[in-house]
């Protein structure tokens, strides 16, 4: 039974990197979008936070819609629109009159698709059959940051030798992994997370609840430092400290996600440490 579901655990993994991609490798184009298209950095400041907070929407309209359509339906969608996002990044700046509009629509696209990501992907892993749930939970949360630090490193060198004018190709590359793991999505078993006769709460039980909005809260908070850091890292080292674009994308966003993916690492090593000790005594 438990591993029935190991496939499913592996297509989660993959989901956090898809998440990745979206949010990662168009803030190392920013520069590239303002020479080549001739588009301000003060309308591309825009993309980050449309991105932002469209995914957040989304976390808080899936409570409605996702229960009813069920999480296979779900899931699968989501990597449709993080797919049909990256490739309408190619397609449309080109073909629409304005540049900055094409581009802007394609990350609305795949923005929908992170924030079903973000919101399906945990509860998925919850629900399967584990011996070990705590340590597959960290290692999914891992999974974004080295999934991060993949798009980085794997586009900055793609750049390096094929050239930045071929960022249309990376692109593509990297929509390859959502059609893929949304293929694996329609055929990995995917367990209930509430058990049969339990009811979940209600939006109007969860709102009543202190500690959704502290939580809340929190996580807005920490959303938007990350991606305020990790989108402008790269566009800042270049621009502000005149170094080239592989430093730039080395020594900022890739950088920020080895500490991040260092760090949850570490928390599961402590968390383990801890429990062994308390076994001990």
């Amino acid at each position: 039974m438990k591993n029935k579901y190991q496939n499913t655990v592996y297509a989660c993994f993959v989901g956090y990197i898809v998440q990745a991609i979206v949010n990662n490798f168009v803030p190392l184009l920013f520069l590239t979008f303002e020479k080549s298209y001739n588009i301000p950095l003060s309308k591309i400041t825009m993309l980050i936070t449309f991105n932002f907070g469209i995914q957040l929407v989304i976390d808080l309209l899936s409570a409605k819609f996702v229960d009813r359509i069920g999480y296979r339906i779900s899931i699968v969608l989501a990597h449709v629109f993080s797919a049909a996002g990256l490739i309408s990044l190619v397609i449309l700046p080109d073909v629409l009159p304005d540049a900055f509009t094409g581009i802007f629509i394609s990350v609305v696209i795949y923005a929908v698709g992170g924030g079903l990501i973000e919101v399906l992907i945990s509860p998925i892993v919850e629900s399967c059959p584990s011996d070990n749930k705590e340590k597959a939970m960290s290692l999914l949360h891992s999974f974004y940051c080295w999934g991060h630090v993949a798009v980085v490193l794997l586009s900055t060198l793609f750049f390096k030798v094929c050239g930045i004018q071929n960022w249309k190709v990376m692109a593509l590359i990297w929509a390859v992994i959502p059609i893929i793991n949304g293929i694996a999505f329609t055929r990995v078993p995917i367990a209930s997370l509430i058990e049969e006769g339990e009811s979940g709460m209600t939006i109007r039980e969860l709102c009543m609840n202190k500690t959704f909005w502290i939580l809340m809260l929190m996580m807005l908070c920490a959303g938007a430092s990350e991606q305020g850091v990790s989108q402008w890292a790269s566009t800042f080292a270049e621009q502000g400290l005149g170094v080239s674009k592989v430093v730039g994308d080395f020594a900022g966003p890739m950088a920020f996600a080895v500490l991040m993916g260092s760090a949850e690492s570490l928390r599961e090593l402590y968390s383990q440490c801890f429990c062994s000790w308390g076994y001990f005594f």
